[in-house]
Formats: structure tokens, C-alpha cells, sequence
């Protein structure tokens, strides 16, 4: 196992173009948020680069809100573990939402960690159209 400190920066975050998993290109960045509007097949999640890692085992999370599934029973996160292709690799994290979109709303946060240690994390708030309209009146009143 290598000595050296892996070097995990987050390089764009969040909204994507769709990502292929059978593909090895990485999404199209499309917009830098962590507001994201609840609407079907929208792409979000952050793009790392990992640095002095190589072969070492990348382990991702991504904590849902409370979304129920088929049979009402709350989905538990979604994780896996992958391992670094080189020692200067970009890596892709990321969701989608699916119908129905109004569970989907609520926090949504994605996680690495390498040797048992988070490396990179973001927290997505995913929210409703009714509520984009909250947000935006919020900042205006604050002069954004």
C-alpha cells in the first residue's frame, strides 16, 4: 500500500448534463449549485480529482431523503466501492431524479472516503418548483 497522501479535490459541483455508465467520459458540467430543482432526470453530484491514490479502494454514499419504495419501506443509501484507475484520476458522483419527483425533496449528500476516511463531500438540497421561488425571494430580500 502506497505511503503517500492522497491529494481529493473537488473540481465542479452540481448540475450535470446525463452521465452514461457505460461510458468512460465523464458528464458535461452544466451549471455550479447546490440548489437543485426536483424535476425528472435532472443530473447532480460532483466531479473529483484524486491524486497519489492509485489501486486504493474509493468508497462512495449517497444518503437520500426518506424515499419510500415500492412497497413503502424508506430506501436505504446508495453505495459501492470502485478503485482508483491512476494516481491523477477524476471520478464522477452523482444522481438523478426519478417520477415520482415530490419525495425527492430534502437533503441529499454524497460522500468518498479512502481508508475509512471521507475524503470529498457535498450536500445537495433538492426542492420542489414551488419552493425555488422561496428560495429566490429569500436571497433578494437579502440583497443577492
Amino acid at each position: 500500500m502506497s505511503k503517500l497522501k492522497a491529494d481529493v479535490t473537488i473540481l465542479q459541483a452540481g448540475i450535470f448534463s446525463q452521465w452514461d455508465e457505460e461510458s468512460d467520459a465523464l458528464p458535461k458540467f452544466i451549471k455550479a449549485t447546490v440548489h437543485v430543482p426536483a424535476e425528472i432526470d435532472i443530473e447532480f453530484g460532483f466531479v473529483t480529482q484524486i491524486k497519489k491514490a492509485k489501486n486504493q479502494k474509493l468508497r462512495y454514499c449517497i444518503y437520500h431523503p426518506d424515499i419510500p419504495d415500492d412497497n413503502g419501506d424508506i430506501r436505504p443509501p446508495f453505495d459501492g466501492e470502485v478503485f482508483v484507475e491512476s494516481n491523477d484520476w477524476k471520478f464522477y458522483l452523482g444522481d438523478t431524479i426519478w417520477a415520482p419527483e415530490h419525495n425527492k425533496a430534502g437533503k441529499w449528500r454524497m460522500t468518498l472516503e479512502l481508508r475509512g476516511k471521507v475524503v470529498a463531500e457535498k450536500t445537495f438540497n433538492v426542492h420542489l418548483r414551488d419552493d425555488e421561488s422561496q428560495i429566490s425571494a429569500f436571497w433578494k430580500r437579502r440583497g443577492f
